[in-house]
C-alpha cells in the first residue's frame, strides 16, 4: 500500500486500450482525486495501431496519435515512455521498471496487450524477418525494403493482408502464404475468400493459401527466400511474420496471477484478476467468457468497466461479458466485413447469397428461417455494414434478397439508418447507439461528445445520415458556412491557407484538426481560385481531389492520361507530330475526344514528367482534365471555311480557352463557339456557349449534357467581342462566388432564386453592383496564370511527388500492365462471370 494520501493507479502499457482508459478515468473524475502513473514500454505515447499502414501512404507518426495535446497535463497523468515493467511484487504492491524506476500502486491495471506469433520454423531470426505490430516495426521495414525486391507475409488474415499491401506499396514483389485454405479464414466464408482472392491477384499479388512455411532460406545471415510445407520454393528478400498474436502475460505469469491455459489472464466480469487489486484490460486478458479479444472494441469496452470499477461506479449495468466480434476493414483497398454469426453456425440457419465476380463483390447474409438477421459477410462492398450490423438479431423490413441485390438490380426499397431502432448499437468501438447520436447536431459534436466515429471509423457513413443535415446548412461538419460564405470569407480576409480558415472559421469542435474529405478539395478549389499559387506547394498539395495530386487523370488500371489543351481545336502539323511521336515512344494509347482534343492514356505517373518536357518544349500547357477548372472551348471552323459561317468561331474559341485557362471552379467547366445558327460545335449544351450571329455573338448560360442534359438559356444576343468577354467574365465569377461545392452551372441556375431573370439582372444590368469587383477578380486571374506543369518541370522538388514508389523512385509500378488491341494497348484487367442470387 502507497502511503501517499490519495491512491495510485499505475497502467502498464499505453496503446489504444489504455489510453481509452484514461480517458474514462478522466471522464468519471478519478484523476482529480488520484494519481496516475503510465509506464509505456514503446518510445511513444498511443497511437492509432488499427490505422498503422496509413504510414505508409503519408501519414506521419504524430498523424496516428491518439493522445490531445495536453491531454496528460491536463489531468496531472505521469507518463513515461520507454519504460517497460519487468517486474511486479504483490505483497509489497510495487512495480519495477527495465531503468530501476520502482512505483508503489494501490491499483494496478494490466494492459500489455499482445505479441506477434512467429512460426518455429529455421531461419526465423535471420536478417531480413520482421514483424508487423508497432511504427518501430514499420520504420525498419521501410528501411530493408529500399534494397529489396521481393518480400513474403506469412499470414493471411487481416494483419498479414495489411502487411502485404505495404510491401506493394514499397514496390516489393509480394506473396502472401497462409496456412488455412482461404484468406481471412476467421472473418470470411469460402465464397467471401474465393471473392477476395481473384481481387487481390489481380493487383499483382501472389497468394500461397492451404501451406505453411517449413523454413526460412539463409545466405550470410540473412533472408534470400522460403521453403513452403507443399514444396514450393520461393526467392524472396525479406520475410514479414503475421500470423496472430498471442496475449502478453509474462508479468501476471511471473507475479502468480492466474492465467489460462492458452494464455491470457484471467479477469472476472469486472476485469478483475485472481488479485483485487490488479485488473487486466484488452488483448492481455482472458475474459470471464473465456476468450482473449484481439478487436479494439472490446478493449474499449474493458477499459470502460474497469474505470467504472475503480471508480466505485459498478451499477447492474456494468461488467463486460463478451463482445461483438463484428468488423469492417479496408484491406489493399478492398472492403471487407463480417458480422455475427458470419459463417452460419447456428441451427437452422440460411444463406442468401450475391456473387459477382466481375466486380469482385460477394454479400452473404445469414438468416434463420423467420428471416430474423444472424450474420453476413460482405467482400467488395460494404457500404450496407453500418445498417447491416445494428439489425443483427432482428427481422429486417424489408426481404433478405434486397439488402444484398445492387441498386438497380431489383432492389425496390432504399433501406436508410432511420428504420433502426433508438437502441441500436451504431458505433460498436464506443458502444454508442442510434439515440445518443440523435442528440447532436453534427459530426464533430458526435465525435466529441460521444467518441462515435473515432475507432475503426466504419460507422461514421451512417452517423451522418442520422444528423439533422436538413438544419445545418454548413458545408460539412467542419465548418457551418456554405461554400459560396466560405469564399467570401477567404476573399475578404484574404485567408491564404486551409489551416487559417479552420482555425478562423471552422465550428469549435473542428478547430485544431485537420478537416475532412469534403471541406479539404473545396477550400482547396476555393483559394486556388482566388489565385493562391501554384496548387501542390506546401499545405495545398494535402487538400487537392486525386488527379490533381499528379495533375493527371487516374485510370482504373493505376495509369494516368496525359490531355495537353489545343485551345479551339486548332492544331499545326508540327504539334500534331509531337503528340504522335509522344504516343509512340511512351506506348500510349491515343483517342480523339468529343472535346476536340487528344487524350493520351496509359502513362505510369514516373513517366508524366518526361511526356510533359516534350510536350511543353514543344509549346503545350496542361488541358486541365484532371481539375475542377476549364476544360475545352470546342469550335467549328467558322466563317474562315464553312460556306454558312457568320463569324470567326475559331478566333473567338481560341481567345475564351486561352482566357479562362486554369479557372479552378465548384465544378469542371465546358464551352463552345459556333460559327452560325446551324450549331455544330453544340454551345447550347455548354456550361457557357456562344452561336454567331450576323450583328456579333449569342450567349447562353447554364447548359449541361452527360446524364443530366439540359438546354442552355439565353442571356444576351447580338453582343461585341469585348461585350461578350465581358459577360462572360462577370458570369463565370458570379458562379464560382455563390455556387455550392460540385455544382454544375445547370445546377446552379436553377437553384439561383430568380433564375436566369436575377443572373440577368446581376451580370448585365449590374442590380448589386458587383461587376467591376467579379471583372476586377477574372482580370487578376489572366494576369496571375500560369502552367502548372510548366511550374512544375522548373523545379526539382515538386518533381518528386512523381515516382510509384518513394523508396524506390527508380522503380515503374509492376501492376500497371497492358494488352495490346486494334494496334494500341488496353489495360490488363479480367474480368470474370458475373454470378446470381442464390439461396440454400
Amino acid at each position: 500500500m502507497t502511503t501517499s494520501t490519495i491512491p495510485t493507479i499505475v497502467l502498464v502499457g499505453h496503446g489504444m486500450v489504455g489510453q481509452r482508459f484514461l480517458e474514462a478515468l478522466a471522464d468519471r473524475g478519478v484523476t482529480e482525486r488520484a494519481r496516475i502513473v503510465v509506464l509505456c514500454e514503446e518510445p511513444r505515447p498511443a497511437y492509432d495501431r488499427v490505422q498503422l499502414t496509413s504510414y505508409f501512404s503519408g501519414k506521419t507518426p504524430d498523424d496516428l496519435s491518439m493522445v490531445e495535446a495536453g491531454f496528460m497535463e491536463r489531468h496531472g497523468i505521469e507518463l513515461y515512455t520507454d519504460e517497460p515493467v519487468v517486474a511486479v511484487d504483490r505483497a509489497a504492491r510495487t512495480v519495477t521498471a527495465r531503468s530501476g524506476r520502482v512505483v508503489a500502486y494501490d491499483h494496478l491495471v494490466l494492459a500489455t496487450g499482445s505479441y506477434p506469433f512467429v512460426p518455429p520454423v529455421p531461419g526465423k531470426d535471420a536478417r531480413g524477418c520482421f514483424v508487423y505490430r508497432t511504427i518501430e516495426d514499420l520504420l525498419a521495414i521501410e528501411e530493408y525494403a529500399k534494397t529489396a525486391t521481393t518480400g513474403a507475409v506469412v499470414g493471411g488474415g487481416l494483419l498479414g493482408l495489411e502487411a502485404a499491401g505495404a510491401l506493394k506499396g514499397l514496390g516489393l514483389d509480394t506473396h502472401i502464404v497462409e496456412f488455412a485454405p482461404r484468406l481471412m479464414p476467421v472473418q470470411v466464408d469460402e465464397g467471401g475468400g474465393a471473392a477476395l482472392l481473384r481481387t487481390i491477384e489481380q493487383m499483382g499479388l501472389t497468394v500461397h493459401t492451404g501451406t505453411g512455411t517449413q523454413e526460412v532460406v539463409t545466405a550470410d545471415g540473412a533472408v534470400t527466400g522460403m521453403r513452403l510445407s507443399d514444396g514450393t520454393e520461393l526467392a524472396t528478400d525479406m520475410v514479414v511474420f503475421s500470423a496472430g498474436v498471442r496475449p502478453r502475460d509474462q508479468l501476471a505469469r511471473e507475479c502468480g496471477l492466474d492465467v489460462g491455459e492458452r494464455g491470457g489472464i484471467a479477469v472476472d466480469e469486472l476485469c478483475r484478476t485472481s488479485d483485487p487489486a490488479v485488473l487486466a484490460i484488452g488483448e492481455c486478458a482472458l475474459a470471464s467468457d473465456g476468450r482473449v479479444y484481439g478487436l479494439v472494441a472490446p478493449g474499449y469496452e474493458m477499459a470502460q468497466t474497469a474505470a467504472a470499477v475503480l471508480a466505485e461506479e459498478v451499477d447492474e449495468e456494468t461488467g463486460f461479458t463478451g463482445a461483438d466480434l463484428s468488423t469492417k476493414l479496408k484491406l489493399l483497398g478492398v472492403d471487407v466485413a463480417s458480422f455475427g454469426d458470419a459463417h452460419g453456425t447456428a441451427e437452422g440457419s440460411l444463406d442468401v447469397v450475391y456473387s459477382d465476380s466481375r466486380a469482385g463483390v460477394y454479400k452473404k447474409l445469414v438468416v434463420d428461417a423467420e428471416g430474423r438477421l444472424l450474420g453476413g459477410v460482405l467482400v467488395g462492398d460494404a457500404e450496407s455494414y453500418g445498417l447491416l450490423r445494428p439489425l443483427t438479431g432482428t427481422k429486417p423490413p424489408v426481404s433478405p434478397e434486397q439488402l444484398v441485390l445492387p441498386a438497380g438490380a431489383g432492389a425496390p426499397v432504399a433501406l436508410g439508418p432511420s428504420a433502426l431502432p433508438d437502441d441500436a448499437v451504431i458505433c460498436s468501438c464506443h458502444n454508442v447507439t442510434k439515440h445518443a447520436i440523435g442528440q447532436c447536431s453534427s459530426l464533430p459534436e458526435v465525435k466529441k461528445c460521444t467518441k462515435a466515429g473515432t475507432g475503426c471509423g466504419s460507422c461514421v457513413k451512417v452517423i451522418e445520415k442520422l444528423l439533422p443535415a436538413a438544419t445545418d446548412k454548413g458545408l460539412c461538419g467542419c465548418f457551418s458556412y456554405s461554400r459560396s460564405e466560405l469564399y467570401e470569407i477567404a476573399r475578404t480576409l484574404r485567408v491564404t491557407s486551409f489551416a487559417a480558415l479552420l482555425d478562423s472559421h471552422g465550428r469549435e469542435a473542428a478547430k485544431g484538426g485537420e478537416g475532412c474529405e469534403v471541406c479539404k478539395p473545396t477550400v482547396g478549389s476555393i483559394l486556388a481560385s482566388l489565385n493562391n499559387g501554384y496548387i501542390l506547394d506546401g499545405e495545398q498539395a494535402a487538400l487537392q481531389d486525386t488527379n490533381d495530386h499528379h495533375l493527371a487523370n487516374l485510370q482504373r488500371n493505376g495509369s494516368y492520361s496525359v490531355v495537353p489543351r489545343i485551345p479551339g481545336g486548332e492544331i499545326t502539323p508540327e504539334k500534331l507530330i509531337v503528340i504522335g511521336e509522344v504516343a509512340r515512344d511512351f506506348g500510349l494509347y491515343t483517342k480523339i475526344t468529343g472535346g476536340q482534343r487528344i487524350d493520351l492514356f496509359g502513362a505510369r505517373v514516373d513517366q508524366l514528367p518526361a511526356i510533359w518536357t516534350r510536350l511543353v518544349d514543344a509549346g503545350f500547357e496542361s488541358g486541365h482534365a484532371y481539375g475542377k477548372a476549364l476544360r475545352t472551348v470546342k469550335s467549328c471552323v467558322g466563317q474562315t471555311w464553312c460556306r454558312y459561317g457568320v463569324q470567326d468561331s475559331v478566333r473567338m474559341a481560341i481567345q475564351l480557352e486561352l482566357r479562362y485557362r486554369g479557372l479552378r471552379a465548384p465544378h469542371k467547366l465546358k464551352s463552345a463557339v459556333s460559327g452560325c445558327a446551324r450549331e455544330c460545335a453544340e454551345a447550347q449544351s455548354k456550361d457557357f456557349g456562344v452561336i454567331a450571329t450576323a450583328n456579333g455573338w449569342n450567349l447562353y448560360v447554364g447548359g449541361n449534357g452527360g446524364a443530366t442534359p439540359r438546354h442552355a438559356d439565353l442571356l444576351a444576343q447580338d453582343l461585341s467581342d469585348a461585350e461578350l468577354v465581358r459577360l462572360i467574365d462577370r458570369f463565370l465569377m458570379f458562379y464560382i462566388r455563390t455556387a455550392d461545392r460540385l455544382e454544375r452551372t445547370s445546377v446552379w441556375l436553377e437553384r439561383l432564386e430568380g433564375g436566369l431573370d436575377h443572373l440577368r439582372d446581376v451580370i448585365v444590368k449590374d442590380s448589386l453592383g458587383l461587376c467591376d469587383e467579379l471583372e476586377a477578380l477574372m482580370a487578376a486571374h489572366v494576369a496571375g496564370y500560369q502552367d502548372e506543369w510548366a511550374q512544375t518541370l522548373d523545379d526539382p522538388e515538386r518533381l518528386r511527388r512523381f515516382v510509384s514508389f518513394v523508396n524506390a523512385p527508380e522503380t515503374p509500378d509492376p501492376t500497371v500492365r497492358f494488352v495490346p488491341e486494334r494496334d494500341q494497348i488496353k489495360p490488363d484487367l479480367t474480368f470474370l462471370t458475373l454470378e446470381g442470387v442464390t439461396s440454400r
